[in-house]
């Protein structure tokens, strides 16, 4: 071992708090560093002539938090190879609370055979307890107001927030907690718990977090846990609480009856309903319908979760889990110019996926992966993309639109054939087949001009429906029903309508 790292804790802020340990410590110092001198032990050094050296200069010269604690990391493993025996490090608090320095030496002391000792001191968390008098047995959680997630907020436990140096700091506080929290929610501010003459204590309305006034390298934030349904409500295991309840002997008979093929009308039905929103850019009804969506996820992901073959948190996992290997140019090392290569990329890791799971050998056919319930629109698509794939396509649009004319003539003769023949369920059958090969035909235009043949057919459905509307409207302003006029005249409107609906 080259030298040795001692790393004591300061305690919260009071010198009362110094452990008897530490406090000798310090005076035998031979070689003392402190991350700061922002810290009311500071004076207590002072007052007995106990030299040291901080490293606030080190804050000046660097932009983040992050290369701050990098820097002075590098700072001490060489001072304690240089001096080749023991220096003392003194960090304000508990050195393994909260102390991003004592971290980065823990990981680097080891591959630079250095020695690290860690004594501790009082937390700021042990004040935080004192002081807002709850018990940690109750379950908090203590977060960093510089990484602060509104994902892992638990509103079940008490949260505790440090690291709060500033209002600025303080306002992306308030901004992450409101994701969850009501604006009016009480939260408690702390400054110097438990250092006498300094100490406050103050309790504001989540939206004043941030013209609080004070803070500073002994500030922290306290949210107190909630039951408040207003709280609870917005969050994922509140979800799956209520959904495995009304599943329950205790819940809802109509759910505890449910099964995957019961609800399958309904999954259909509020995606279709979902669908419909996007088409008329509702946005509240979007998101009503999302939860609609949403519940029938949770609905038959709980029915596996009641016979032990998976539960939603495994459903989570696999989406989150595909999502990674998917997308390599953003969560590894390929790269994606545009969306065409972001594509290209996401079909290249499908393949692989596959053949991980060894499920290539199971679909010899190119065709194979389509969905069998898909609209027979949408299946007719993607048949073509898999086949247009492998070479099995034609070379121009040009040559699709021929074979557009020539299903469109196919089909009047079967008709003209069938009205001659007067065999009507074979001229029917006939009729139907050169039908589909005539929208078969269609599709695969669309495919060719980059277009999606079911977006492209409900745009012209939109465009029927106004049309038809405004015939309607000039029904009823002309005070005419449908039996008092004709299709000359509705077809003059149809005419009109065009100006307002292109």
């Amino acid at each position: 071992m080259s030298g040795k790292i001692v790393v004591m804790g300061l305690g919260s802020g009071d010198p009362g708090q110094l452990t008897l340990k530490v406090w000798n410590g310090l005076q035998g110092a031979k070689h003392l560093y402190v991350r700061t001198e922002h810290h009311p032990v500071m004076d207590l050094l002072r007052d007995h002539q106990i030299r040291y050296t901080s490293f606030d200069k080190v804050y000046e010269a660097h932009d983040s938090f992050p290369e701050v604690y990098a820097a002075i990391a590098r700072q001490l493993l060489a001072l304690a190879k240089d001096e080749a025996e023991e220096i003392v490090y003194a960090v304000p608090g508990h050195p393994m609370v909260a102390e991003s320095t004592v971290s980065l030496l823990r990981e680097q002391c080891e591959k630079e055979q250095i020695g690290l000792e860690i004594i501790g001191g009082e937390s700021f968390i042990d004040e935080t307890f004192t002081r807002f008098g709850f018990d940690p047995i109750d379950g908090f959680q203590l977060l960093d107001a510089s990484t602060i997630n509104p994902a892992v907020l638990s509103p079940q436990l008490h949260i505790v927030i440090g690291q709060v140096y500033d209002t600025f700091t303080a306002s992306d506080v308030k901004l992450s907690l409101m994701e969850m929290y009501p604006d009016d929610y009480e939260v408690v501010v702390g400054h110097a718990l438990g250092v006498q003459g300094m100490e406050q204590i103050i309790r504001v309305p989540l939206y004043e977090l941030d013209r609080v006034e004070g803070y500073g390298n002994l500030s922290l934030i306290w949210v107190p846990r909630t039951e408040d349904d207003r709280v609870r409500n917005r969050t994922f295991a509140r979800l799956h609480e209520i959904v495995a309840t009304l599943r329950s002997p205790e819940g809802c008979p109509w759910d505890r009856e449910q099964t995957h093929q019961s609800l399958r009308k309904h999954l259909i039905e509020e995606t279709y309903e979902m669908l419909e929103t996007i088409d008329d850019d509702d946005v509240e009804g979007m998101q009503e319908e999302l939860g609609d969506l949403l519940l029938q996820i949770m609905l038959h992901s709980q029915m596996e979760e009641e016979t032990g073959t998976f539960n939603v948190y495994d459903v989570v996992q696999g989406l989150n889990e595909k999502l990674l290997f998917r997308h390599p140019h953003v969560f590894g090392d390929s790269t994606a110019k545009d969306a065409e290569a972001a594509l290209k990329n996401w079909e290249q890791m499908k393949a692989k996926e596959k053949q991980l799971k060894g499920e290539a050998s199971k679909r010899p056919s190119v065709l194979d992966g389509v969905p069998r319930e898909l609209p027979a629109l949408m299946k007719a698509y993607k048949y073509q993309k898999k086949a247009g794939k492998v070479g099995f396509d034609w070379d121009r649009v040009e040559d699709v639109l021929d074979k557009v004319a020539e299903e469109l003539q196919e089909l009047r003769e079967a008709i003209i054939d069938g009205q001659a023949q007067g065999e009507e369920e074979q001229a029917l059958e006939h009729a139907q087949k050169e039908l589909g090969d005539l929208l078969f035909a269609a599709v695969n235009v669309s495919r060719f001009i980059d277009v999606d043949p079911e977006e492209a057919l409900v745009m012209t459905n939109h465009k029927f429906v106004q049309r038809f509307r405004y015939i309607e409207e000039q029904l009823r302003i002309n005070g005419k029903s449908f039996d008092q006029t004709d299709l000359l005249e509705m077809e003059q409107w149809w005419q009109e309508s065009k100006r307002f609906t292109p």
